[in-house]
Protein backbone atom coordinates (compact mmCIF):
# COMPACT_ATOMS: atom_id res chain seq x y z
CA UNK A 1 0.00 0.00 0.00
CA UNK A 2 1.46 3.52 -0.41
CA UNK A 3 2.05 5.96 2.20
CA UNK A 4 -1.42 7.54 3.65
CA UNK A 5 0.06 11.01 3.44
CA UNK A 6 0.95 10.28 -0.82
CA UNK A 7 -2.72 8.04 -1.15
CA UNK A 8 -4.92 11.44 0.57
CA UNK A 9 -2.79 13.69 -1.43
CA UNK A 10 -3.51 12.13 -4.83
CA UNK A 11 -7.19 11.07 -4.51
CA UNK A 12 -7.95 14.35 -2.73
CA UNK A 13 -6.85 16.18 -5.29
CA UNK A 14 -8.70 14.43 -8.26
CA UNK A 15 -12.16 14.57 -5.93
CA UNK A 16 -11.26 18.24 -5.83
CA UNK A 17 -10.29 18.79 -9.11
CA UNK A 18 -13.80 16.96 -10.10
CA UNK A 19 -15.82 19.13 -7.90
CA UNK A 20 -14.69 22.43 -9.43
CA UNK A 21 -15.62 21.08 -13.05
CA UNK A 22 -18.26 20.08 -12.11
CA UNK A 23 -19.48 23.14 -11.12
CA UNK A 24 -19.83 23.57 -14.85
CA UNK A 25 -23.44 22.07 -14.56
CA UNK A 26 -24.91 24.60 -12.25
CA UNK A 27 -23.37 27.51 -15.08
CA UNK A 28 -25.57 25.64 -17.87
CA UNK A 29 -28.49 25.49 -15.74
CA UNK A 30 -28.36 29.10 -14.58
CA UNK A 31 -27.67 30.09 -18.88
CA UNK A 32 -31.02 28.62 -19.41
CA UNK A 33 -32.65 29.45 -16.21
CA UNK A 34 -35.45 31.04 -18.25
CA UNK A 35 -36.50 28.15 -20.71
CA UNK A 36 -36.31 25.80 -18.33
CA UNK A 37 -38.90 27.72 -16.03
CA UNK A 38 -40.95 27.91 -19.04
CA UNK A 39 -40.92 23.95 -19.04
CA UNK A 40 -40.46 22.39 -15.80
CA UNK A 41 -41.09 18.69 -16.71
CA UNK A 42 -38.04 19.07 -18.08
CA UNK A 43 -36.70 19.80 -14.92
CA UNK A 44 -38.20 16.92 -12.72
CA UNK A 45 -36.74 14.53 -15.46
CA UNK A 46 -33.42 16.16 -15.16
CA UNK A 47 -32.19 13.86 -12.65
CA UNK A 48 -33.27 10.14 -14.43
CA UNK A 49 -31.71 11.78 -18.07
CA UNK A 50 -28.59 12.76 -15.95
CA UNK A 51 -28.71 9.63 -13.53
CA UNK A 52 -28.56 7.32 -16.67
CA UNK A 53 -25.92 8.46 -18.21
CA UNK A 54 -23.62 8.14 -15.31
CA UNK A 55 -24.84 4.62 -14.38
CA UNK A 56 -24.45 3.83 -18.21
CA UNK A 57 -20.91 5.54 -18.15
CA UNK A 58 -20.06 4.24 -14.88
CA UNK A 59 -20.73 0.76 -16.10
CA UNK A 60 -19.11 1.08 -18.99
CA UNK A 61 -15.74 2.20 -17.05
CA UNK A 62 -15.68 -0.81 -14.39
CA UNK A 63 -15.95 -3.17 -17.09
CA UNK A 64 -12.88 -1.85 -18.78
CA UNK A 65 -10.77 -1.25 -15.36
CA UNK A 66 -12.07 -5.02 -14.57
CA UNK A 67 -10.43 -6.12 -18.12
CA UNK A 68 -7.23 -4.28 -17.82
CA UNK A 69 -6.48 -5.41 -14.60
CA UNK A 70 -7.08 -8.83 -15.06
CA UNK A 71 -5.37 -9.19 -19.09
CA UNK A 72 -8.57 -9.48 -20.75
CA UNK A 73 -8.23 -6.28 -22.31
CA UNK A 74 -4.92 -5.94 -23.84
CA UNK A 75 -3.07 -4.54 -26.87
CA UNK A 76 -4.58 -7.60 -28.96
CA UNK A 77 -8.07 -7.47 -27.76
CA UNK A 78 -9.07 -3.54 -26.98
CA UNK A 79 -9.97 -2.75 -30.77
CA UNK A 80 -12.63 -6.06 -30.86
CA UNK A 81 -13.75 -4.68 -26.61
CA UNK A 82 -15.01 -1.26 -28.36
CA UNK A 83 -16.68 -2.77 -31.18
CA UNK A 84 -18.75 -4.85 -28.73
CA UNK A 85 -19.31 -1.86 -26.62
CA UNK A 86 -20.64 0.24 -29.73
CA UNK A 87 -23.20 -2.63 -29.86
CA UNK A 88 -23.81 -2.40 -26.28
CA UNK A 89 -24.10 1.67 -26.24
CA UNK A 90 -27.06 0.81 -29.10
CA UNK A 91 -28.81 -1.83 -27.34
CA UNK A 92 -28.71 -0.06 -24.35
CA UNK A 93 -30.02 3.39 -25.32
CA UNK A 94 -32.76 1.87 -27.38
CA UNK A 95 -34.13 0.25 -24.20
CA UNK A 96 -33.20 2.92 -21.57
CA UNK A 97 -34.51 5.28 -24.36
CA UNK A 98 -38.29 3.21 -24.48
CA UNK A 99 -38.14 3.04 -20.45
CA UNK A 100 -38.04 6.83 -20.35
CA UNK A 101 -41.14 7.28 -23.32
CA UNK A 102 -43.30 4.78 -20.76
CA UNK A 103 -42.52 6.96 -18.06
CA UNK A 104 -43.32 9.81 -19.35
CA UNK A 105 -46.04 9.03 -20.69
CA UNK A 106 -47.17 7.30 -17.60
CA UNK A 107 -47.09 10.42 -15.86
CA UNK A 108 -49.00 12.19 -19.06
CA UNK A 109 -46.13 14.24 -20.28
CA UNK A 110 -47.18 16.63 -22.98
CA UNK A 111 -46.09 15.15 -25.80
CA UNK A 112 -43.01 17.60 -26.78
CA UNK A 113 -41.23 17.06 -23.37
CA UNK A 114 -42.48 13.33 -24.28
CA UNK A 115 -39.57 13.36 -27.36
CA UNK A 116 -37.61 15.95 -25.39
CA UNK A 117 -36.86 13.54 -22.71
CA UNK A 118 -36.55 10.01 -24.84
CA UNK A 119 -34.42 11.61 -27.40
CA UNK A 120 -32.05 13.21 -24.62
CA UNK A 121 -31.86 9.40 -22.46
CA UNK A 122 -31.10 7.68 -25.90
CA UNK A 123 -28.54 10.29 -26.54
CA UNK A 124 -27.08 10.45 -22.94
CA UNK A 125 -26.55 6.74 -22.51
CA UNK A 126 -24.63 6.73 -26.36
CA UNK A 127 -22.65 9.56 -25.08
CA UNK A 128 -21.77 7.99 -21.71
CA UNK A 129 -21.22 4.01 -22.98
CA UNK A 130 -18.64 5.61 -25.66
CA UNK A 131 -17.10 8.00 -23.25
CA UNK A 132 -17.12 5.29 -20.19
CA UNK A 133 -15.52 2.29 -22.68
CA UNK A 134 -12.78 4.80 -23.72
CA UNK A 135 -11.45 7.08 -20.85
CA UNK A 136 -10.02 4.53 -19.02
CA UNK A 137 -8.18 3.38 -21.80
CA UNK A 138 -7.17 7.04 -22.67
CA UNK A 139 -6.28 7.48 -19.22
CA UNK A 140 -3.88 4.31 -19.47
CA UNK A 141 -1.94 5.62 -22.57
CA UNK A 142 -1.08 8.80 -21.17
CA UNK A 143 -0.17 7.50 -17.52
CA UNK A 144 -3.23 8.09 -15.15
CA UNK A 145 -4.70 5.34 -12.86
CA UNK A 146 -7.67 4.09 -15.04
CA UNK A 147 -9.35 3.96 -11.59
CA UNK A 148 -9.87 7.46 -11.85
CA UNK A 149 -12.05 7.24 -14.58
CA UNK A 150 -15.50 6.02 -12.79
CA UNK A 151 -15.90 9.21 -10.57
CA UNK A 152 -14.57 11.32 -13.52
CA UNK A 153 -17.39 10.01 -15.66
CA UNK A 154 -19.58 10.66 -13.29
CA UNK A 155 -19.21 14.13 -13.61
CA UNK A 156 -18.71 14.44 -17.41
CA UNK A 157 -21.75 12.69 -17.63
CA UNK A 158 -23.57 15.11 -14.92
CA UNK A 159 -22.38 17.96 -17.63
CA UNK A 160 -22.63 16.54 -20.71
CA UNK A 161 -26.64 15.09 -19.29
CA UNK A 162 -27.69 18.70 -18.82
CA UNK A 163 -25.97 20.10 -21.93
CA UNK A 164 -27.74 17.38 -23.84
CA UNK A 165 -30.90 17.86 -22.51
CA UNK A 166 -31.03 21.34 -22.49
CA UNK A 167 -30.30 21.31 -26.35
CA UNK A 168 -32.54 18.57 -27.30
CA UNK A 169 -35.60 19.74 -25.93
CA UNK A 170 -34.73 23.74 -27.20
CA UNK A 171 -34.60 21.91 -30.33
CA UNK A 172 -37.83 20.06 -29.85
CA UNK A 173 -39.65 22.61 -28.37
CA UNK A 174 -38.63 25.10 -31.43
CA UNK A 175 -41.45 23.45 -33.19
CA UNK A 176 -45.15 24.93 -33.84
CA UNK A 177 -47.04 22.50 -32.98
CA UNK A 178 -45.45 22.09 -29.59
CA UNK A 179 -45.54 25.38 -28.85
CA UNK A 180 -48.90 25.82 -29.54
CA UNK A 181 -49.35 22.62 -27.36
CA UNK A 182 -47.19 24.74 -24.71
CA UNK A 183 -49.74 28.06 -25.12
CA UNK A 184 -52.87 25.78 -24.84
CA UNK A 185 -51.82 24.22 -21.09
CA UNK A 186 -50.83 27.65 -20.20
CA UNK A 187 -54.55 29.00 -21.28
CA UNK A 188 -56.25 25.98 -19.84
CA UNK A 189 -54.27 26.31 -15.89
CA UNK A 190 -54.75 30.18 -16.59
CA UNK A 191 -58.44 29.58 -16.83
CA UNK A 192 -59.07 27.03 -13.89
CA UNK A 193 -57.57 29.43 -11.50
CA UNK A 194 -59.69 32.27 -12.79
CA UNK A 195 -63.04 30.45 -12.48
CA UNK A 196 -61.73 29.19 -8.89
CA UNK A 197 -60.79 32.88 -7.91
CA UNK A 198 -64.38 34.34 -9.16
CA UNK A 199 -66.57 30.73 -7.42
CA UNK A 200 -67.33 29.25 -11.24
Amino acid sequence: FPPFAEAIRERAGWLIGLLFFQSCSSFIIAYNEQFLQTHMVIVQFLTMLVGAGGNAGNQSAVGVIRGLAIGTINGNTWKDYLRQEAKMAAGLSCLIGMTGFIRAAMFRTPWGETIAITTSVFIIVVTSVAIGSTLPLAMKKVGIDPAHSSTTIQVIMDILGVLITVMVSSFVMSFAMFQEEDDGSVDDATYKMDTADTGG
